[in-house]
């Protein structure tokens, strides 16, 4: 089987990214898997395409073009949402490209990349597609022979008649644009599927090891000049004055431009205006608050006591149960703000003209950006064109439209189209972060070490509820309740992969860990009753699954041996979110008194997979992702400012520490779910519970390798 072909047509520029900065951290370009794939390079564009619908067109010399309408960031859903289509179609793998589509909100819905949302939104609409366009060309090869089309078959782009014949996609692609659209389809039997469920390498793989100029950042127009913005040294202050005149007087520079609180020096090329804008003497003033870190500590702290919490779930009589328990367990969790740091900073091109406006760059929400640019500069959504470039990484940040409007509006003013590029240090500490949280859990249990009261409040800094109160283990308490409190801070804050349950995740496992500990049960077999109670909640009453959680855990817990093994210390995690499922084991081995993080198993339960290469690939860079961030990741305030600018000061996970991740997938032939996100929330639980496993030190804060525990431990390092 070969790789998917690529298009080199005008219209669309061909885009090459990593899965997603550090997602494939660690790992080979390719996964194993996939390695027995051959690589085709590229055709000529055939002319004479018929478009089928708004996801493919087949050519007369039988070239099928699909187009892949969400923007492609690293979790592969440019290669994953064509072989969805491809697999309805009976297609020809080997004459299959693919193309990135523009913004099109009249042909597509939701094309946007985020929650791991866009393979279950549009699994059934691809499927449609491509039986669609099979019906047709059944039909129409059916018309030209003179037979039912029940009689006919399909297979590798190929219709089949029962007498030998045969007639390729192309040759009837022309007749078969003419036949009636039909308004139900049948779909394939899951069991009859050839191309889902194979290992596909990602159709951008070659230009991405060859390294094609394809990222937004490499975006270049002839004509364009380039910008660099210095924005507010810290949060909470605004511009109180320029001096430009150094600036200007650089050679390349065109112009130096205010506008609201940016001052944008504007040139002939990026090199020239980093170099003058270095030369601006700005002077801020304080606007508003103006916070440290020491703040957010002070302030979690009498948060955590407040009598304005909102309560977001209470189930039975919590008071009651606390005051009759055995034994109360209480503890408290804290996580950092966490930079997003994609490989790619970010950048945007904009021409604002008369007529209209073009965007171009990498953008994990194009429809919110061309909105927002629209509302901005008073002009209609249909002036406003938007082509989605592949996303050099994201994690949230690129789900904002901050420095598209940039893009825009400077644009606007000096009536040139622009290309807006942010540095490291620009994206660092004036970009958007995840929220610092603090947790405390309490836990009553009976003298059976039953647990019969469970409290849960979140204290967050931006964030409207830093719980998850339908979550496990809701339902399976019969007294149980989840209350939130939240602080608004200047600093800007966003989604960061897998908002909330990233750290949420950790603090409740490892909490339910030392709950079954005191309980005196087994870690696994704690959470496995849990879950046989939460079988009596009413329908309804929580959003997760339980068969499907059990499935997880006894596969994870299955594969890693879990409690078999003498040589290594075993932690458990597992979690829900984005409506897939994962479980996790931890594998520490002390050598020479410190613990070293050997391997870690994960059992994932995502519905189908579509492109087993790809979730091998999802997996292991977010279990790789939750284990760098757990142990490094840390960004702190002073005075407004982040006190970490650049990867010399902002720690990230080195290939040395990588864990070997091994991964098994639940088939239970279910519609698929997210698989982007899932992988990581676990992570950190299992990780920390390892580690009190093997040196019986509870971690409470991350980043771990900060913590007086893990003092002078550097817990990944492996060689």
């Amino acid at each position: 089987m070969s790789t998917i072909l690529k298009t080199n047509r005008r219209d669309f520029i061909k885009l090459a990214a990593t899965a997603g900065g550090g997602l494939m951290l660690g790992f080979q370009l390719t996964s194993s898997v996939a390695s027995a794939m051959e690589e085709v390079s590229d055709v000529p564009v055939v002319t004479g395409t018929i478009d089928f619908n708004n996801y493919l067109s087949i050519s007369p010399d039988g070239i099928v073009t699909l187009i892949s309408p969400n923007p492609e960031l690293g979790q592969n859903i440019k290669t994953s949402f064509p072989m969805i289509v491809a697999e309805e179609l009976d297609a020809d793998w080997s004459k299959v490209r693919v193309i990135q589509a523009f913004l099109d909100a009249k042909k597509y819905e939701r094309q946007l990349t985020g929650g791991s949302g866009a393979i279950p939104h549009s699994w059934e609409r691809l499927r449609k597609a491509g039986a669609t366009a099979r019906y047709m060309i059944v039909e129409a090869a059916a018309k030209r022979w003179g037979v039912p089309s029940s009689m006919l078959k399909t297979d590798t782009g190929m219709v089949l008649h029962p007498d030998g014949r045969k007639l390729s996609y192309g040759e009837l692609a022309t007749e078969a644009s003419s036949i009636a659209i039909p308004t139900e389809v049948k779909l394939k039997d899951k069991k009859d599927f050839k191309i889902i469920g194979t290992a596909v390498r990602n159709v951008d793989n070659m230009d991405m090891i060859t390294g094609k100029p394809l990222y937004g950042i490499d975006f270049y127009r002839e004509g364009m000049v380039f910008a660099m913005i210095q924005r507010p040294s810290a949060f909470g202050m605004k511009l109180k004055s320029v001096d430009s005149t150094a600036a200007k007087a650089m050679p390349g520079i065109i112009d130096v431009v205010t506008f609201k609180n940016n001052v944008a020096v504007v040139g002939k090329s990026t090199w020239q205006v980093s170099k003058a804008r270095k030369l601006l003497k700005i002077e801020y003033e304080a606007e508003g608050t103006i916070e440290s870190s020491t703040d957010h500590d002070r302030l979690f702290k009498e948060l955590m006591e407040s009598k304005e919490a909102v309560v977001r779930r209470k189930d039975g009589d919590v008071e009651t149960a606390f005051k009759g328990a055995a034994k109360v367990i209480t503890r408290e969790y804290q996580c950092p703000f966490l930079s997003h740091s994609p490989m790619e900073p970010m950048n945007f091109f904009a021409h604002v003209r008369t007529d209209g406006v073009e965007l171009v760059g990498p953008t994990q929400t194009p429809e919110a950006a061309r909105t927002e640019v629209a509302k901005l500069l008073g002009v209609p959504n249909d002036k406003v064109t938007v082509e989605i470039t592949r996303l050099g990484g994201g994690f949230g940040r690129r789900l904002k439209t901050d420095y598209v409007m940039e893009a825009a509006e400077l644009s606007s003013i000096i009536k040139q189209p622009v290309k807006v590029i942010w540095t490291r240090e620009d994206d660092m500490t004036g970009g958007s972060y995840r929220p610092a949280v603090r947790y405390r859990f309490e836990a009553a249990l009976d003298a059976s070490g039953n647990l019969v009261g469970y409290k849960l409040r979140g204290v967050g800094i931006n964030v409207g509820n830093s719980t998850r109160e339908d979550n496990f283990p809701s339902g399976a308490v019969d007294n149980l309740q989840i209350d939130s409190v939240e602080y608004k801070s200047p600093i800007t804050t966003g989604a960061w992969r897998a908002p909330i349950t990233n750290f949420l995740a950790f603090a409740e496992q490892a909490f339910l860990d030392e709950v079954s500990i005191a309980a005196g049960k087994d870690q696994v077999k704690f959470r496995l009753e849990l879950l046989e109670r939460a079988k009596k909640t009413p329908a309804g009453a929580i959003k997760y699954d339980i068969d499907r959680m059990k499935g997880v855990i006894e596969l994870a817990a299955n594969k890693a041996g879990w409690g078999t093994k003498k040589d290594v210390s075993q932690g458990f995690s597992v979690y829900f979110s984005h409506r897939t499922y994962v479980a996790q084991v931890a594998e520490i081995e002390m050598k020479n008194g410190r613990p070293i993080l050997k391997k870690i198993y994960a059992a994932a339960d995502c519905g189908v997979v579509v492109n087993k290469s790809g979730a091998l690939q999802q997996v292991k860079g977010g279990v790789v992702d939750g284990v760098g961030h757990a142990l490094f990741g840390n960004v702190t305030f002073k005075d407004g400012a982040a006190e970490q600018k650049n990867f010399n000061s902002y720690r990230l996970i080195r290939i040395k520490e990588v864990p070997d991740v091994e991964v098994h997938f639940v088939d239970n032939g279910i519609d698929p779910t997210g698989l982007g996100e899932p992988a990581l929330p676990p992570t950190g639980g299992a990780v920390a519970n390892a580690i009190f496993k093997a040196t019986g030190k509870r971690l409470y804060n991350q980043p771990f390798t900060k913590q007086e525990e893990m003092k002078g431990v550097n817990l990944g390092e492996r060689m």
